[in-house]
């Protein structure tokens, strides 16, 4: 077992008695904890109880965070012409079509979110096998296929997250810097808390959200009570 470092023992301490949280509590420890030399990343992760084997329990989609999540997204996209054009004007980091096919091909994937208009999906379906593993693919289901391309890679910069459940049914994401002030930590977690809650699929039987938990890259994780987060997504949707 791998011994912990002093450091790492006191966080684990000043957490270790903290459970059931409400969002600000939450977050208050984890910013307290959040030490390290650089910048830590708030991460968010819920357990669902959905079986994403299944078709109809498969949970993702996107949410635009309010506060953005302090990260610099690299943006490509797959386009021709006018809409090559466009995406450069927006921002897009890298721009192409076969030969940004055959880059990633290659193996350089350099960007952190893909888009495509559709004429180019035959093209980009070819990386399947690459992207998919990634959660790079573009997928019409969260805006990433769009002839829209300057507002996709306008919103990929903004702060924009896409989500998916995984294996076991665990969906997380970045949801800012330790840096940023705890108010807009929570209401960044509070906006997808409740994008995961509208996301739930058809299929989902029983109790749907099983447990959130927050920490920083460095951190150990504390968990959120569960009605209180119930609560704050009812007073948000309605």
């Amino acid at each position: 077992m791998t011994k912990l470092g002093k450091r790492s023992r006191a966080i684990r301490a000043a957490v270790a008695d903290k459970v059931g949280l409400s969002v600000e509590e939450a977050v208050n420890l984890i910013k307290d904890n959040a030490t390290a030399k650089f910048d830590e990343t708030i991460e968010i992760a819920m357990s669902l109880g959905v079986d994403t084997r299944h078709a109809d329990q498969m949970v993702r989609g996107v949410v635009g965070l309010p506060f953005g999540t302090g990260k610099n997204v690299r943006v490509a996209v797959f386009a021709r012409d006018v809409k090559a054009e466009e995406a450069k004007s927006a921002g897009a980091d890298i721009v192409g079509a076969e030969d940004l096919m055959q880059t990633v091909q290659g193996g350089t994937i350099e960007f952190d979110r893909c888009i495509a208009t559709p004429d180019m999906m035959p093209v980009v379906g070819r990386l399947g096998k690459v992207l998919g593993p990634r959660n790079l693919m573009p997928n019409p289901k969260v805006g990433t296929v769009t002839m829209d391309v300057a507002e996709a890679v306008k919103a990929a910069k903004g702060g924009e997250v896409q989500f998916r459940a995984e294996k076991g049914g665990v969906v997380h994401a970045g949801v800012g810097k330790a840096s940023f002030e705890a108010d807009k930590i929570v209401e960044n977690v509070r906006a997808f808390i409740s994008a995961v809650a509208k996301a739930k699929p058809t299929g989902a039987k029983g109790t749907y959200m099983k447990k959130i938990s927050l920490s920083s890259t460095m951190g150990a994780g504390v968990s959120i009570d569960l009605a209180n987060a119930s609560e704050q997504y009812e007073l948000r949707s309605t």
